[in-house]
């Protein structure tokens, strides 16, 4: 991180100065957090009692670097070398929520008015889940409307207990945001969540399952489960009480993840779904996996690489569609595929714009 210390504050302070060639993305916000009253900040760490709403447009300056964000060393920081917010402030209510979704949807032409959700993880404070969210956005090329779902994590490693009650309380929150999105003018609504963020997500869709399910669930596309903090077994759970979902979802995994390792010895040795070792037991849950455990990290803990591969999405994407074990070249040939068996799933090594993967699928 660029920043001289984690933002707790004032790093949503804005500036109306627009860098030449600069890109901006306008994010909506769904949140269980606190409203923060002081400058320049929006949201805290602590919970709230209802589902609260905002929006911010964000700029990556010119000179970003794939996979990277270049964090202000003080607010508001520059443009041309920053990333920056131009505007942030709440959006009152539901209906308010969804008539902004639907403007931001129509600017969109038919066949491209999808919404792209993302659910943070452990240890993660306001701003960075929005500078994060941002760089992912800007780094996979998509033209979906950005919907950050944030909920109350205390922004420290030591809050684990805190962030794990937190994500659990939050599940009836996403549920209501899922079905606020399926329910607009939203052709599709793509999923990513990553790390404890997931135990959230399957909570909400396990909620939805209990309640009826969704008006529209042909709406919801591609689910990615980035680094998953679950127990395997409680996952296991979840997927018989909401069933396996209509179109095949993906575990985004590295063996080397350090921040699992520290949540499995927290659980009592009890595996984390995003640290198995055989990705073969996933498969034969429903799920298609993609190791990056050949990928070098950009962290320390290497539990965030999902945020590094953001820039071969567009890439990776053909292969998925194309069917894990076929052979098939992206258009730009950098896309390679050797498919070999491995009991009863298919094992394809890719290498893609030098990033170094692997993906497993049940046969």
């Amino acid at each position: 991180m660029g920043c001289a210390s984690r933002p707790e504050n004032g790093f949503l302070a804005t500036t109306a100065y627009q860098a030449p060639e600069a890109t901006d993305h306008t994010i909506l916000i769904a949140s269980t957090r606190q409203r923060d009253p002081r400058p320049g900040t929006l949201y805290n760490g602590l919970r709230a009692e209802w589902l609260d709403y905002a929006s911010a447009t964000m700029s990556v300056p010119p000179t970003h670097v794939d996979g990277k964000v270049e964090w202000p060393h003080t607010p508001p920081g520059d443009p041309r070398r920053d990333f920056v917010v131009h505007q942030a402030g709440y959006i009152d209510g539901d209906q308010a929520f969804v008539e902004t979704l639907n403007a931001e949807l129509a600017k969109r032409p038919p066949g491209h008015r999808k919404v792209f959700l993302f659910v943070h993880g452990f240890n993660t404070m306001f701003a960075e889940a929005l500078y994060g969210f941002t760089q992912v956005v800007h780094d996979s090329r998509t033209d979906h409307v950005p919907v950050l779902f944030t909920w109350a994590s205390g922004g420290k490693l030591t809050d684990y207990l805190y962030d794990n009650n937190s994500a659990t309380a939050a599940r009836d929150q996403l549920a209501h945001t899922i079905r606020l999105l399926t329910a607009s003018n939203a052709e599709q609504v793509n999923i990513l969540a990553h790390s404890m963020g997931n135990w959230v997500f399957v909570e909400a869709m396990r909620q939805i399952k209990l309640e009826g399910g969704l008006k529209h669930p042909e709406k919801i596309g591609l689910v990615l489960l980035a680094a998953p903090d679950i127990d395997v077994d409680v996952f296991k759970s979840e997927l018989r009480a909401f069933g396996k979902l209509k179109r095949p979802y993906y575990i985004v995994l590295s063996r080397d993840d350090k921040a699992l390792a520290l949540s499995r010895f927290l659980a009592g040795g009890q595996s984390r779904l995003g640290d198995v070792k055989n990705a073969d037991e996933l498969a034969q849950l429903g799920a298609t996996v993609i190791d990056l455990s050949n990928v070098r990290g950009n962290d320390p803990s290497d539990h965030n690489k999902y945020a590094q591969i953001a820039a071969i999405a567009p890439e990776l994407e053909h292969v998925l569609e194309a069917g894990v074990g076929k052979t098939r070249a992206s258009s730009s040939d950098e896309a390679q595929q050797l498919g070999n068996s491995l009991g009863n799933a298919v094992t394809v090594p890719l290498n893609i714009l030098g990033n170094s993967i692997s993906i497993v699928a049940g046969r």
